[in-house]
């Protein structure tokens, strides 16, 4: 049996710094936006407030997991604590969600209710936001190609960004038009945009949780790769994982009726498997099937 295991993600060390600073600047954004909001009359204002306040538990999650997920394996936890980084991201998903809809369901009642806003602390309080968030945005941008975890945080901050560019939007509106409802109608469009924006991290998640084929991996391929390597007669028993939002496992059973190709020849596979595939680690098994012996998870449908 081969076994490679290859470190290649993003990890704690490359985002430490950007989440201890994004949660500090929300932090302080939050204290002073809810204030605003609050002398304002503005639910914009105090939505947005509670929407950054989700984005810090966000990061903490984020960062945790991060760092939960260098941690080595226990003989309990034998891959260590890799898919908390998996965890995260649902959580992330689930908690923008949540967050959204209960944005949504305020601005349906100030619809009826609407109630008079100071649309210029409105616009400079959140003009500010755009700044926080969208800087915060940015720290995780280059990452969030490569590791969901940092996605979520990515999208978080990005969301917040367009959620305050909406709220500048709003206020500038209701002190020219005097219609205290664009300030609801704002919200609940960029709800709508929230919702479509973190679809697809929500999916992404939940199928890295149920031990889904990851999107970047084509398990296709790599079955023909494996079918086609000298020697091997036959496959069975692929599965392909997550084992965290940056590493992709991969375990199954080749016969090689030549026997054993030796150590260089499996190194040589599981280096291609990384190089084509991205999946840094892969445990093969070798069979002969020289006896009547069938491997008991021969069968597709056997797991």
């Amino acid at each position: 049996m081969a076994h490679d295991h290859q470190h290649h993600g993003q990890g704690d060390g490359d985002y430490g710094r950007a989440f201890a600073l994004g949660i500090a600047l929300n932090l302080a954004y939050v204290a002073g936006e809810a204030v605003a909001g609050i002398l304002s009359h503005s639910l914009a204002l105090l939505a947005d407030a509670g929407h950054n306040l989700s984005d810090v538990l966000g990061l903490a999650l984020s960062w945790g997991a991060a760092v939960l997920s260098r941690r080595g394996p226990s003989g309990r936890y034998t891959y260590g604590l890799k898919s908390s980084s998996i965890l995260a991201a649902l959580a992330n998903a689930i908690i923008l969600l949540v967050v959204t809809g209960g944005l949504a369901w305020e601005a349906v009642l100030r619809f009826a209710n609407p109630v008079p806003v100071a649309y210029g602390v409105v616009v400079w309080v959140a003009a500010a936001g755009i700044f926080v968030n969208g800087g915060t945005a940015l720290l995780f941008a280059s990452g969030r190609g490569r590791d969901l975890n940092v996605k979520s945080a990515f999208l978080h901050m990005a969301a917040d960004a367009f959620v305050t560019a909406g709220v500048v939007a709003a206020g500038i509106a209701i002190g020219v038009t005097g219609w205290l409802r664009l300030d609801p109608a704002v919200s609940l469009v960029v709800a709508v945009v929230i919702v479509i924006g973190t679809w697809d991290l929500l999916r992404d998640a939940t199928q890295l949780a149920l031990n889904a084929v990851p999107e970047n991996v084509n398990a296709n391929a790599v079955r023909a790769y494996l079918e086609a390597v000298p020697g091997v007669s036959a496959l069975h028993d692929l599965h392909i994982w997550g084992m965290s939002t940056t590493e992709t496992a991969l375990t199954c059973h080749l016969v090689m009726p030549a026997g054993h190709p030796g150590d260089a020849r499996l190194n040589a596979i599981t280096q291609e498997l990384h190089q084509r595939f991205g999946i840094a680690h892969p445990t093969i098994q070798i069979e002969l099937g020289d006896s009547g012996e069938i491997c008991a998870l021969t069968p597709e449908h056997i797991v």
